[in-house]
C-alpha cells in the first residue's frame, strides 16, 4: 500500500531525519539509504521496519548529522605515498619546488571526519525518529486502507449479484437440453425422410447425462462460501492480505469451472463478469497487508 512518513530527532551533538515511502508489492522489500556511519545499525533498522510492515516496497532514507565540534582523521598511508611519489618526480625530472601543507590537504581522502562511533544516545534518537516516521506512514496507510476496503466491498457485492443470475439459468438447463435434443433429432429424422418415434426413456437418459455434466450447484455453493469468507476477512484485524489473495484464487477457479461446464449465454456472461471483478480485486489485494 502506498504511503509516506517522516520523523526527526536531535540531541546535544546530533540530528537525525528519517523519510519512509512505500508502494505496492506482494512481499516486503526494504531499500535503505544511509551513511557509512550507520551501517552497523542496518539489521536493527530492518527488523524494526519488518515488525511494523509486512508487504510493499519500502524506500527508507536516513540522514544523520553530528552538530558538535568536528575532528578529522589523517590518512597517513595515503599522504606518505603521495609525498614519496612527488619526490620521485622531482628526482627523475630534476624539478624544483616544495610540497606544502595546502596541497596535501586538498588531496582527496587525505582528511576525513573522525568516526567516533554511535553511542546509546545516538541510537535511541535514530530509533525515535524511525518510529515517528512509521507512525506517520501507518496513519496515512490506514486512511487509504479504509477507502480500499469500501471499494472491495462494492466489487464483492457485484460478484454476489451475478450468482442468482447463474442459479436461475442453471435451474432451467434440463428443460433446455430436452428441447434442444428433441429439435436436433427431429431435424435429423426429417432430413432422412423417415418416421421414427422418439424413445422417451432414452431421451430422459441423455438429458440426465447432460444435466449432470453441467451441474454447477457445488461450484455456486463454494462461490458463496468464498465470498462470505472474503467479507469476513475484510472486517478482521491483523494481516489478511495473503488470505484475501488465496480466496480470490479460489473464486477465480470456481468461475472458470462454471464457464467450462455451461454453454448457456446468460451463465457465460455472468461468469465472465465475475472473473472481471475478481481480477480487479486481485490488483487491489496486492495493497493489503
Amino acid at each position: 500500500m502506498t504511503g509516506f512518513g517522516r520523523g526527526a530527532a536531535s540531541g546535544d551533538e546530533f540530528t537525525v531525519a528519517v523519510e519512509i515511502k512505500t508502494v505496492n508489492n506482494r512481499y516486503l522489500d526494504i531499500h535503505l539509504r544511509l551513511s557509512q556511519e550507520l551501517s552497523p545499525l542496518e539489521m536493527i533498522i530492518r527488523k524494526r521496519v519488518g515488525a511494523r510492515l509486512s508487504r510493499g516496497r519500502v524506500d527508507l532514507n536516513i540522514n544523520f548529522e553530528r552538530t558538535g565540534t568536528t575532528t578529522y582523521e589523517v590518512n597517513r598511508p595515503l599522504i606518505a605515498g603521495y609525498v614519496s611519489a612527488m619526490r620521485d618526480i622531482q628526482q627523475q625530472f630534476n624539478l624544483s619546488g616544495e610540497i606544502d601543507v595546502s596541497s596535501v590537504a586538498r588531496l582527496p581522502g587525505a582528511l576525513a571526519p573522525a568516526r567516533d562511533g554511535l553511542d546509546e544516545v545516538n541510537t535511541t534518537g535514530l530509533e525515535r525518529a524511525l518510529d515517528e516516521a512509521l507512525d506517520s506512514l501507518e496513519h496515512m496507510r490506514e486512511s487509504e486502507g479504509a477507502a480500499l476496503t469500501e471499494e472491495m466491498r462494492i466489487r464483492v457485492a457485484k460478484i454476489e449479484a451475478e450468482v442468482p443470475i447463474i442459479e436461475a439459468a442453471a435451474a432451467g438447463l434440463a428443460d433446455a437440453y430436452r428441447q434442444r435434443l428433441q429439435k436436433r433429432v427431429g431435424e435429423l429424422i426429417a432430413r432422412g425422410g423417415q418416421t421414427v418415434e422418439l424413445d422417451a426413456g432414452r431421451l430422459a437418459q441423455e438429458v440426465a447425462y447432460l444435466a449432470d455434466r453441467s451441474d454447477i450447484s457445488e461450484e455456486l455453493a463454494r462461490l458463496r462460501s468464498h465470498l462470505e469468507q472474503f467479507r469476513a476477512a475484510l472486517a478482521a484485524e491483523g494481516e489478511v492480505g495473503k488470505r484475501l489473495d488465496f480466496l480470490l484464487q479460489e473464486l477465480n477457479r470456481e468461475a472458470n469451472t462454471v464457464l467450462s461446464k455451461s454453454t448457456e449465454i446468460s451463465i457465460k456472461d455472468a461468469g465472465l463478469a465475475i472473473k472481471a471483478e475478481v481480477e480487479k480485486l486481485r490488483e487491489q489485494v496486492q495493497n493489503v497487508e
